[in-house]
């Protein structure tokens, strides 16, 4: 897929149902990659709500980023919220037709910039599933590192799956100096 005509605005409410279709589709998406969507039947029963996505728009304390393509279909999002000096950025999702093509990497350096831009970010933070290996890598070749701190993981939400007993997400931060 061609990259160069990609646009990127702040979400909308209208955009709610496109962005939960995108980011459901691409936590589910098979991909060859060793460690890269971790465990997949914990992704194929991953679900989001499209009041979830709703929530998180209309947030005073969050932007949604979305990028478009050339015919204005949402082909991925970011969320992005300030604390403190730092950028959280969270709910990343690209399109499987735009994987493998740089959308990821100009998604990422784009919700950077919007946080250092508007928010003077002199850090940014994220985190990913333990069991997202190559994933973390990825993040890891865009400058982020390990913090040595996890967060759990929300087993409620998937009691009826089978789960390792160390899954947790995994803490990353880049600093922008």
């Amino acid at each position: 897929m061609a990259t160069e005509s990609l646009q990127f605005r702040i979400a909308t409410p209208d955009d709610a149902e496109q962005i939960q279709q995108l980011v459901q589709a691409a936590f589910r998406t098979a991909d060859s990659r060793p460690g890269w969507t971790g465990l997949i039947e914990l992704a194929s029963n991953f679900r989001i709500e499209v009041q979830e996505v709703m929530d998180k728009i209309v947030n005073p304390g969050n932007v949604v980023l979305i990028c478009l393509d050339g015919s204005n279909t949402i082909v991925a999002s970011i969320e992005v919220a300030k604390r403190g000096d730092c950028g959280r950025l969270s709910m990343i999702a690209v399109d499987d037709r735009y994987q493998r093509g740089g959308v990821g990497r100009r998604v990422l350096a784009y919700a950077e910039d919007y946080c250092q831009q508007t928010w003077g970010a002199e850090k940014f933070s994220l985190n990913a599933l333990s069991t997202r290996k190559a994933l973390i890598e990825w993040y890891m070749r865009r400058g982020y590192h390990k913090t040595g701190e996890t967060s759990p993981f929300p087993r409620e939400k998937f009691s009826n799956l089978a789960l390792p007993d160390d899954m947790c997400f995994v803490e990353l931060e880049k600093n922008f100096s």
